[in-house]
């Protein structure tokens, strides 16, 4: 995305909103319109978050808190219980996906998946479509209609306090997180009996999720020129057996409290040598390691390079003692931990009920890394549950039926005020 661009696009973000007179479709797809049309690639969260924040402010049984470019926004109507709902407001990088654009029906663009899913529907086409820029324009819904005010008097009344949380830097590294950095420094801000996360999820339930680590993994060579390469060592070669392992490796598939999930690890980046003719001293292969529930971030490191290896975030390099990595050297670049499906809590299992009613989904494993995992170390059940096909997220063709929208806002609106 060019300069020009990214400022035009920065102009687009004015003020949030639908008429007065709106249906709630209408007012849905005004709401998706406006949050697509920001562009909100993570490091450029802040006019989307601005744009956020003046909407909430506006809806005055709303309580609005901010932390950099994450917006909090919580109801004080006395009630015994409070929910969290929270999204991520940042995107992945565009891929010729920017700005957004409503496709009708017949339109090339729609996939057939999509288009044999919603015959004759239109469809949002865009970056962060179903990742989850829709999730987020139902939860900005459900900020204003959701007023405190009995039914009687022109008003919904949910039966739980709520909390809303639309926060920045999801997509990167942990350590930039929004929500992570609210929770560190305002805890107050971020507390209740349940939360979900409108990760995209085609409106079912997705439980837990994995856990994420991320290293690399290094060898060491001895620099030569390459007219005469017997006078050094090849690191690049001798990474072949790391790469050996990994495609030795089989994907386990691992049941957590009834969901299954499947662990992975892969190689995601290599890097080495200093020049075209130059043996190389060093290289390094890129690994990712996506662990199920039932192991905690220590369990999953002594897997890969044994329990004592003592390589931690920042404090360089470390040879592995053991584990698949063994014998090379490991230097760690992310964690985040894994977190239990979470589905015995009372909440969550009359969300579930209302879901399968609605979707006849059952529960599913998440099996990406999300921000349930942040809420399981809060001691606060999480599940997944948001508009859009996680199938699609990222993708250079990511979209959204608009019809996703009204599913996911009558499940939660009615799990909120039943």
């Amino acid at each position: 995305m060019n300069r020009m661009t990214n400022e035009l696009a920065r102009q687009t973000v004015n003020e949030f909103g639908f008429e007065a007179d709106a249906t709630r479709e209408q007012a849905l797809a005004a709401l998706l319109e406006q949050i697509m049309g920001a562009y909100s690639v993570s490091d450029d969260e802040g006019p989307l978050a601005d744009a956020i924040e003046r909407f909430l402010r506006r809806q005055p049984h709303l309580t609005v808190r901010r932390h950099g470019d994450t917006v909090v926004a919580s109801t004080d109507f006395g009630k015994a219980r409070r929910v969290i709902l929270a999204g991520h407001i940042d995107t992945v990088p565009v891929i010729d996906n920017f700005p957004p654009r409503w496709l009708d029906p017949g339109d090339p663009l729609i996939r057939e998946d999509v288009a044999s899913a919603h015959p004759g529907e239109r469809v949002l086409w865009g970056r962060g479509a179903t990742d989850m820029k829709a999730s987020d324009a139902v939860m900005l819904y459900l900020a204003a209609a959701l007023n405190g005010i009995p039914a009687d008097k022109g008003g919904i009344d949910p039966n739980y306090d709520l909390t809303y949380v639309f926060y920045d830097h999801e997509e990167v590294a942990a350590e930039k997180n929004g929500l992570r950095k609210v929770v560190e420094s305002h805890p107050d801000w971020i507390t209740g009996d349940f939360a979900i996360i409108g990760e995209p999820t085609d409106c079912g339930i997705e439980g837990g999720c994995n856990g994420t680590i991320r290293f690399d993994v290094i060898t060491h060579g001895v620099a030569a020129h390459s007219a005469r390469a017997w006078m050094g060592v090849n690191a690049i070669h001798k990474a072949a057996d790391i790469l050996n392992r990994l495609a030795a490796y089989e994907p386990a598939d691992v049941e957590v409290d009834g969901l299954v999930y499947r662990e992975g690890v892969n190689a995601t980046l290599i890097s080495g040598g200093k020049g075209t003719n130059v043996i190389p001293d060093e290289c390094r292969v890129h690994v990712n390691y996506r662990f199920a529930p039932d192991k905690t971030i220590a369990e999953a490191k002594a897997l890969m390079m044994g329990a004592d290896c003592g390589a931690e975030l920042g404090n360089g390099e470390h040879e592995a003692t053991g584990g698949m990595f063994a014998g090379f050297g490991i230097e760690m670049k992310d964690e985040s931990p894994s977190a239990r499906p979470g589905m015995d809590s009372p909440l969550a299992v009359s969300l579930a009920r209302l879901v399968k009613d609605r979707t006849g989904r059952e529960p599913l494993a998440k099996l990406g890394w999300t921000d349930v995992a942040r809420f399981a170390i809060l001691g606060i059940p999480a599940v997944n549950l948001g508009a859009g096909s996680p199938l699609l997220a990222h993708k250079h063709d990511e979209q959204l039926p608009e019809s996703e929208l009204a599913l996911l806002t009558d499940i939660l609106g009615e799990w909120l005020t039943r």
